[in-house]
């Protein structure tokens, strides 16, 4: 049985503050921007308002006390969303979802079990 890889958080070394940031998103973070009323595929349609929210809900797993401000900042002095960072915050966001719909019951700890 093949296994999937996990996908690497990003890492951003803010040399300006002295201090590391690790985005990456689960199912509370997917979460929270839902309830917000974000869309995954606005990003495309609504670049200039969209990109820089999904970068923040990206900081909201291991930095919640992150503003969208400073999140911002942070945007614009890495000079903008690259190409490479955006499919990398999109694998990011993909993950939690991959992880729901993949279990096939062959799992270790399995506690509940369903017959069809």
């Amino acid at each position: 049985m093949a296994t999937e890889e996990k996908v690497k958080p990003i890492i951003i070394h803010d040399n300006l503050k002295n201090h590391d940031y690790t985005l990456e998103f689960n199912r509370d973070t997917i979460k929270f921007a839902e309830q917000r009323g974000f869309k995954i595929q606005d990003v495309d349609d609504y670049q200039m308002s969209k990109v820089p929210e999904f970068f923040w809900y990206a900081f909201r797993m291991h930095h919640p006390s992150v503003s969208m401000a400073q999140a911002e900042d942070i945007l614009y002095r890495l000079g903008g969303m690259t190409e490479a960072l955006g499919q990398r915050l999109g694998e990011l966001w993909a993950a939690p979802f991959k992880a729901l719909s993949s279990g096939n019951g062959d799992e270790k700890n399995v506690t509940v079990t369903v017959e069809l």
